[in-house]
C-alpha cells in the first residue's frame, strides 16, 4: 500500500462495497488494487478483467448455456464500467473502456431472463440510451425509471434492476445527460425533471407498459434527481432517494477528489469555482415541498460523499407521506448494508404500484 499513489489508496479504501453489491467478484476488486500500482492505470487494468469474464460468456455460448453467458457478460460489463467511471482525467482511455462496458452488457441483455430491450428517448436534440426490462408474464407492467449519479452508468444496473423484476415491476434504466453514455455529448442537467419528462412521455407511448403507474427511482446524485423529477411531474406514483443530497452545494466542497473531477468534467466546467456555481443550481429546498407521492429515503450514517444530514433534509422538507430509513452504519448508499434497504425499499414500491 505504501508504493501506491493517493488516488488509488482512496480507491481501495472506499470503492470494494460498492463494486461487490453491483456485481464485481471481491477476488476481482482485491487483484486490481493489490496488482495496480498508480491510478493511471486503474482502467485498463478494470477492462483487462472485463476481457475475462466476456471470454468466458463467449465459450457459454459456444456450449449452449445462454444464462450463464448473460452472468459473465454482466460482469464483463460491470468490471469495464467501473475502469472508466471516474477515469475523467485521460477521456480516450475512459472512452475506449466504456465502449467495451455497453457492447458487453448489450450481449448480457440479449441472453438474460427476462432479457433486455435498448430503446432510444430524445429531449433536447439528445439521443438518451436505456434499458427496458420486462418481468415475464405480466401484461402491461407498472414501471420504476431508474436514475444514474454522477458515476454510474446503466451497464452497473443489473443487481438493483433485480429485486423489482422479482416483484413484477418492469425496469427502465437510463443515462441522462451527462452520464454514461450521454456524458461525451451534454453537460450535466440540474433541472433533471425534463429528461424525466421525456421518459414519462415514452412510456406513454408504448402499449406494454402501464403508464398509469409510474415510479422513478435514484442512487447517490441520482437521489437529487429522482425526487426533483417528482416535485415537478405528477405523473409519477411513488419515489426512491438513495442517498441523495439536498443541495449539491452544500455537499460540493466536501465530496472526495476524484468524484470531484468527475463532477468538474460531466458538468462541462472549466474551473471549480465554476463548477461551484454550476452546483448551486442542484438545490430540492424549493421544490420538495411539492412532492406529492409517497417517497422513500435511505440516508448513511457514515456517508463519507453526501453527509447525512442532507437526506434528513429531504425527509423533513417533504409534506407528503415519507419513509425514512436512516441506517446508521451505512457508507455511501449503504452499499455495505444493502440487506437493510434494497428489499424493503423494493416491497415498498410494490404495495404502491403493484396493487
Amino acid at each position: 500500500m505504501q508504493n501506491k499513489d493517493e488516488k488509488l489508496l482512496t480507491a481501495v479504501a472506499h470503492w470494494s462495497y460498492r463494486f461487490v453489491s453491483n456485481g464485481v467478484p471481491l477476488s476481482d476488486f482485491n487483484d486490481v488494487c493489490n496488482s495496480t500500482k498508480k491510478w493511471d492505470d486503474w482502467c485498463v487494468e478494470w477492462e483487462k478483467k472485463g476481457h475475462i469474464h466476456a471470454a468466458l460468456g463467449d465459450s457459454a455460448i459456444k456450449n449452449g448455456f445462454n444464462l450463464s453467458a448473460a452472468d459473465h457478460y454482466n460482469t464483463a460489463a460491470v468490471c469495464c464500467h467501473f475502469g472508466k467511471f471516474l477515469f475523467v482525467q485521460d477521456p480516450d482511455q475512459m472512452l475506449k473502456t466504456h465502449k467495451y462496458a455497453v457492447e458487453y452488457h448489450k450481449r448480457s441483455m440479449k441472453f438474460a431472463d427476462p432479457t433486455a430491450e435498448r430503446v432510444t428517448i430524445n429531449w433536447n436534440n439528445l439521443n438518451m440510451f436505456g434499458n427496458l426490462r420486462k418481468p415475464k408474464n405480466i401484461d402491461k407492467p407498472p414501471v420504476v425509471i431508474m436514475c444514474m449519479g454522477l458515476d454510474s452508468a446503466k451497464e452497473e444496473m443489473e443487481t438493483n434492476e433485480r429485486v423489482f423484476l422479482d416483484r413484477g415491476m418492469a425496469t427502465l434504466t437510463f443515462d441522462g445527460p451527462g452520464q454514461g453514455e450521454s456524458e461525451y455529448l451534454s453537460p450535466i442537467c440540474p433541472e433533471y425533471e425534463r429528461p424525466v419528462s421525456a421518459v414519462i412521455d415514452f412510456i406513454e407511448n408504448r402499449s406494454d407498459l402501464n403508464s398509469t403507474k409510474v415510479a422513478i427511482w435514484g442512487v447517490s446524485l441520482g437521489g437529487y434527481y429522482a425526487p426533483r423529477a417528482a416535485s415537478y411531474d405528477d405523473r409519477i406514483s411513488a419515489c426512491i432517494s438513495l442517498t441523495g443530497p439536498f443541495n449539491w452545494k452544500n455537499v460540493y466542497d466536501r465530496i472526495p477528489g476524484l468524484t470531484k473531477e468527475a463532477f468538474i468534467y460531466r458538468s462541462k466546467c472549466e474551473n471549480d469555482d465554476e463548477a461551484r456555481e454550476f452546483a448551486n443550481r442542484m438545490d430540492l429546498s424549493e421544490c420538495a415541498k411539492n412532492i406529492t407521492c409517497p417517497l422513500y429515503i435511505v440516508g448513511g450514517g457514515l456517508d463519507r460523499v453526501v453527509p447525512p444530514e442532507e437526506s434528513k433534509l429531504l425527509a423533513e422538507a417533504v409534506k407528503g407521506d415519507v419513509t425514512y430509513n436512516f441506517i446508521e452504519d451505512g457508507s455511501h448508499v449503504a452499499n455495505n448494508r444493502i440487506y437493510k434497504y434494497r428489499n424493503q425499499s423494493a416491497d415498498w414500491l410494490s404495495s404502491i404500484i403493484c396493487n
